[in-house]
């Protein structure tokens, strides 16, 4: 069995604490743990096509000229693929 991700942890989480009765039920019917690795699993490719895409709109800076701006740029990209993810994906 593959191994849960952070974006597994998070739909656990909101799942028990926004929307318990849905969680109850799969635990129930032991569906949670293939449903928390869909999820997490199509996080992390929306994840990478939300990067590649943001690369190509806004290009990262030149890691070797300016360190500093690249991780900055980088964790911004970062930063919006997952508040996407979060609205499209976990929080539903």
């Amino acid at each position: 069995m593959e191994q849960l991700g952070k974006y597994g942890f998070l739909r656990r989480d909101y799942l028990k604490n926004h929307r318990n009765l849905i969680y109850q039920v799969m635990l129930l019917q032991d569906t949670i743990g293939e449903h928390l690795l869909e999820v997490d699993k199509a996080a992390r490719e929306r994840e990478e096509m939300i990067l590649k895409q943001l690369e190509e709109k806004e290009p990262l800076p030149d890691k070797e000229a300016d360190q500093m701006a690249w991780v900055r740029a980088a964790n911004q990209h970062r930063t919006i693929a997952e508040e996407i993810i979060l609205k499209e994906l976990i929080y539903v």
